[in-house]
């Protein structure tokens, strides 16, 4: 019988995109079904009792939630396919250090730049913001990916946040490209593979044109 698999997303999160970068690598098909969270979503509360968020991977009827522990159960069920976590130990702790890293750091800096009010907040929350992506430049150091020649996990849980630099750099008055050279080649690299390219569904100006909506009507910007 084959895998039933089903994708609870939304197509501007960038946790979602994690799921879906990680099943197109391993060349699983699955049904997406791509709804914004904040609504009545039964079937999601079902599935996801606990956090009551997407992303949530329904295997066979039962949900992995969480969007890293999602990519590593992806990657442990479909093993025979493109791994995503190196076989070493050492290098496979490291590679959920930095994950992690990213999951935790991330978005919360980047929200700060495009929330917070122009002045000596929000220069605080730029600098923090590309300190940290500084810190992962120096991570990457001159491997073309995190995981060395090829595409891990610490590259599928930091890509998706490519969708939202446009959002950053309006906002924040920002040019990352500039501040951080070598994270924005290093973008392009992941933009060129295709599991990557089809997984992140909207172009960056969308993803800002939805934000600047979102901060309009919650009176922010």
């Amino acid at each position: 019988m084959a895998d039933e698999v089903v994708l609870l997303g939304f197509w501007i999160s960038p946790y979602g995109m994690r799921a879906r970068i990680a099943l197109a690598e391993k060349g699983v098909k699955y049904e997406f079904i791509d709804k914004d969270p904040r609504e009545n979503w039964p079937y999601l509360l079902q599935m996801n009792p606990v956090h009551k968020k997407i992303p949530v991977l329904i295997h066979n009827g039962k949900p992995i939630c969480e969007s890293l522990v999602i990519v590593e159960y992806i990657d442990e069920v479909w093993k025979d396919r493109s791994p995503l976590l190196p076989s070493d130990p050492y290098q496979r702790a490291q590679a959920r250090f930095w994950a992690d890293y990213v999951d935790k750091k991330i978005y919360e800096a980047g929200k700060k730049v495009y929330r917070t009010k122009k002045g000596e907040e929000q220069e605080a929350a730029k600098k923090e913001f590309i300190d940290m992506l500084k810190l992962l430049e120096k991570q990457l150091g001159d491997k073309a990916y995190f995981g060395g020649d090829r595409l891990g996990l610490v590259d599928i849980a930091l890509i998706p946040f490519y969708s939202w630099f446009e959002t950053y750099e309006k906002f924040g008055n920002l040019n990352i490209e500039i501040e951080c050279p070598k994270f924005i080649a290093w973008a392009n690299r992941c933009m060129q593979i295709e599991s990557v390219s089809k997984s992140l569904l909207p172009n960056q100006h969308k993803v800002y044109e939805f934000i600047a909506d979102a901060l309009k009507k919650l009176g922010i910007k």
